[in-house]
């Protein structure tokens, strides 16, 4: 018996310099992703400095409630860490979660304790 298996198609999306700026991107960062990363890393970049938030609310903000391991995937292909502050999103339960900037996990927690976060 064969299953059928649905398949999202996955778009990517260029941002031109003039759209990036309107998001709130830097002028140097040229992003590459798919619609979705692009709208969790212009979620990312409104958390402010010493605040973090969870995976979960993440993906409530971007409307998007039961995403947050695609949330999660896309801070892992967040090709700007630290500038989009992906080290800001942590997992519900406490725990760090993954990090894709230089230094991995203990430059997330270095990032964190410089911000003042408790953790």
């Amino acid at each position: 018996m064969a299953v059928a298996h649905q398949r999202r198609a996955k778009t990517t999306v260029l941002c031109t310099l003039k759209s990036a700026r309107k998001q709130g991107f830097s002028s140097l960062m040229i992003l590459k992703g798919t619609k979705f990363q692009l709208k969790v890393w212009r979620y990312i970049k409104t958390i402010k400095k010493g605040k973090i938030k969870t995976y979960k609310q993440v993906a409530i903000g971007i409307k998007n409630p039961k995403s947050a391991r695609a949330v999660a995937n896309a801070c892992a292909k967040n090709p700007y860490a630290p500038k989009i502050p992906c080290h800001r999103v942590i997992r519900s339960d406490g725990g760090l979660g993954g990090y894709s900037g230089r230094g991995g996990i203990k430059q997330k927690l270095k990032l964190l304790k410089a911000e003042k976060v408790a953790i």
